[in-house]
């Protein structure tokens, strides 16, 4: 068979072959399209003309397009990809600056080994550090996170003398920062963000190093779900790493590094992790993983996950909704945050600011003891640069203040 006969169509507006077949007419005559002058006309084409060409002209035509949109959509997803990597690598800029011109105290304590078997957990969780609370039945803000947290550590310091503790786990499940997660928004306050990361880092590193004067500390994290940096949760783990809690996990462990008598714990999982505590298997979530109102039916299916991997889970400890609740196979810890407007107001619920400690005694026994932080006026904070406070705090005005309209006095 011979090669069939291609012919080039030149448009009668523009005079240009760069054309396309668009539809075919009747009596000898046919549509086109110009890539040019982006005009359609109509041709009369030679009586010979194959149809089979028009029609494989056309089929490449529309593959051509079909390449252009996809072109199109997968530069859409880069350019949206982009954003996100600029945001952050500005955002990881600025905190590296800051650890440049600001120096940690690292020095730590190794304790030698003692008979006691048992353990200790420090359980932190939601301080919610960059939040701005100011009510008339609570206040909060750095220097009042500075002063609970170490009222706390005070506080469980004399729990695990008592007790003989010579090691204890530091557990932070999830919700250090609120976080703004829009893009423009993190761009232009990448240098306030990250000085309340750093601010948040610089608290739980003088946290540590307190405890580490009397115990040996080994320190364990999961993410949170109000620290994520996107508007939305995800379940893979490279996502949940974009999350302020893993960010200030890792400064941490990098200031810890070198340092004697203080271990940083490795996850492959950022939202759960089973740590293994005076022979005990204590496991550590945020608290949203557990869905219903049967807490105790939720722990329990989530035991049994970890059992069918051979996995034996005797207590639980997480936290996310700011309320204290200890139970027998879990504990649920609140904040150091306490009540704010939206607590109060938009869900009618009264909160105080507390955080939990266990205690593992060489017998398996498990004792939970709840640390109630509201009143810390008589406890003085750590010592925090007041120039890193210069930040743009969370609103706690979520929820519009009620006015009185109409009041009789009698």
């Amino acid at each position: 068979m011979g090669k069939k006969k291609e012919y080039r169509i030149q448009c009668p507006k523009c005079q240009s072959y760069n054309t396309r077949y668009k539809t075919v007419r009747a009596n000898g005559k046919y549509k086109i399209y110009c890539n040019n002058c982006k005009k359609y006309s109509d041709v009369a084409l030679p009586d010979d003309i194959d149809l089979e060409i028009v029609k494989e002209n056309v089929k490449i035509a529309k593959q051509r397009q079909a390449y252009q949109d996809t072109n199109r959509i997968e530069r859409k997803s880069f350019r949206e990809y982009a954003r996100v990597e600029n945001a952050l690598s500005e955002y990881n800029q600025k905190l590296i600056e800051l650890l440049n011109n600001y120096s940690l105290a690292t020095y730590t304590i190794q304790h030698e080994a003692v008979n006691n078997k048992g353990a200790g957990i420090f359980h932190f969780t939601d301080p919610h550090f960059n939040e701005l609370v100011e009510m008339e039945t609570n206040r909060y803000d750095f220097k009042v996170a500075s002063s609970r947290c170490r009222l706390m550590v005070n506080q469980a310091r004399d729990y695990f003398k008592l007790h003989n503790v010579n090691n204890v786990l530091f557990a932070m499940t999830g919700d250090l920062l609120n976080s703004d997660r829009r893009l423009d928004e993190l761009l232009s306050q990448a240098t306030n963000r990250s000085k309340a990361t750093f601010l948040a880092v610089n608290i739980i590193q003088q946290m540590i190093l307190d405890l580490n004067q009397d115990f040996n500390v080994l320190v364990a994290s999961v993410t949170g779900n109000e620290s994520r940096i996107r508007d939305d949760v995800h379940w893979t783990e490279i996502v949940a790493t974009d999350n302020y809690d893993f960010t200030v996990y890792n400064f941490l462990k990098y200031l810890f590094k070198d340092c004697k008598g203080v271990k940083f714990l490795l996850s492959d999982d950022p939202f759960e992790q089973v740590v293994t505590v005076a022979g005990m298997n204590i496991l550590l979530i945020h608290g949203n993983q557990l869905r219903g109102s049967k807490v105790e039916r939720a722990i329990q299916e989530i035991k049994g996950k970890y059992a069918s991997m051979g996995i034996v889970i005797h207590f639980v400890i997480c936290g996310h909704l700011h309320s204290c609740r200890i139970g027998d196979t879990f504990s649920r810890g609140s904040s150091v945050v306490g009540a704010n407007a939206y607590s109060e107001k938009g869900l009618q619920l009264t909160s105080r600011a507390s955080q939990n400690i266990h205690i593992i005694n060489q017998y398996g026994n498990i004792n939970s003891i709840k640390i109630d932080l509201q009143n810390y006026k008589h406890c003085k904070g750590y010592p925090i640069n007041e120039v890193l406070e210069a930040y743009n705090a969370k609103s706690a005005d979520r929820i519009r203040k009620k006015r009185t309209v109409f009041e009789i006095v009698i």
